[in-house]
């Protein structure tokens, strides 16, 4: 496997390295040949097109804490809009005070991803929204149960039928996820620096910043975090050239292979975006980095092979906070009460 990997990755920096040297003398162009600016408008889901009526019951959803056990978990309690998508622990506390066993990836931009968690078991949004409801370490509860509890409270069945007229019974699992999906796709962070420098503005960023653009390129990172995420575009092993201690890859979290049983799946995961990475702290899959500067070292030896000077870390630091957008400005939602029917939350 590793031999295999070494190879792709290498001829892809490669043939990234020699693009560079067949006359892209800009900086500016070479970043637009790799990355691409997020629109101000948010994308629209295949196959699940977004009314007002399923955003706002999206929304609703998203901070509903009765989707959970016991009343106490929503999504924004693990990707907190106000908080860069995250929860700003190294994994999350869940159901009974359980704790998961992967950092909680950002919540914004997570629309662009190639696929959704850190080994991808999950293809979409759709798919990614059901999957903490039913988990028993995150929300704790069933999709039956989650499908009952909505229907016990009048207010969702209403908001149900208008998000989908068309449906004779509307208030489904699959339709939960729908609701959810739409809005997470509205939750996108645009006109970053490096978004305006992308669209022309060659003064959206300082002397230091386009420094550590031409490294993040020229070292090879943007072979792995390109695209309009900047990330999340592809699965990559964690340590192409050197594995990094079990501080930052416990061993028994072998990635990708639990979804695919591959053993070339061994310790891959999702290549994350690096879109408000300054808000998203700790980092990697394991939570156990708190500190940008020692995340890109790390990075250069374990995925690049290369000893990045301290004054290139810098530098690529100083470039990725380029990479924080606008953030989120969303109205709590009222959620509709409870009725005497409505069924009770476990102890």
């Amino acid at each position: 496997m590793g031999i295999g990997w070494n190879f792709r990755y290498a001829a892809l920096g490669f043939c990234l390295l020699t693009s560079m040297a067949m006359g892209q003398d800009n900086l500016l162009d070479d970043a637009k040949s790799l990355f691409s600016p997020i629109a101000k408008d948010p994308p629209v889901l295949n196959s699940n097109p977004a009314t007002a009526e399923k955003v706002e019951l999206g929304k609703m959803l998203f901070f509903e804490p009765r989707l959970s056990e016991s009343h106490n978990i929503s999504c924004n309690t693990c990707h907190q809009i106000g908080f860069g998508g995250a929860d700003g622990r190294p994994t999350s506390i869940g159901h009974n005070w359980q704790h998961g066993g992967r950092n909680a990836p950002t919540v914004l931009n997570s629309v662009f991803n190639i696929a959704q968690f850190w080994d991808g078991r999950a293809a979409d949004l759709t798919e990614q929204a059901g999957g903490p409801i039913a988990n028993p370490i995150e929300m704790g509860s069933t999709p039956a149960r989650a499908v009952d509890q909505l229907k016990g409270i009048p207010g969702y069945v209403d908001a149900f039928r208008k998000a989908f007229p068309e449906e004779i019974d509307p208030l489904s699992y699959n339709n939960i996820g729908k609701a959810i999906a739409v809005f997470e796709a509205t939750l996108t962070t645009p006109n970053a620096p490096f978004d305006r420098y992308l669209e022309g503005d060659e003064k959206a960023l300082t002397v230091e910043e386009k420094k550590g653009l031409g490294l993040f390129i020229g070292k090879g990172c943007a072979s792995c975090h390109s695209g309009v995420n900047v990330g999340g575009g592809m699965y990559a092993p964690f340590g192409v050239v050197e594995k990094p201690g079990g501080d930052f890859l416990p061993p028994d979290d072998e990635g990708r292979k639990r979804v695919t049983g591959e053993l070339q799946d061994q310790y891959v995961f999702k290549v994350p975006s690096l879109r408000n990475v300054e808000l998203t702290a700790p980092y990697f899959h394991s939570g156990r980095a708190w500190d940008l500067d020692e995340v890109v070292a790390a990075m250069g030896t374990a995925q690049l092979g290369t000893r990045l000077a301290p004054e290139e870390v810098s530098s690529i630091v100083a470039f990725l906070r380029t990479l924080t957008g606008e953030q989120p400005q969303v109205t709590y939602p009222t959620l509709p009460p409870s009725v005497a029917t409505t069924p009770r939350p476990a102890p």
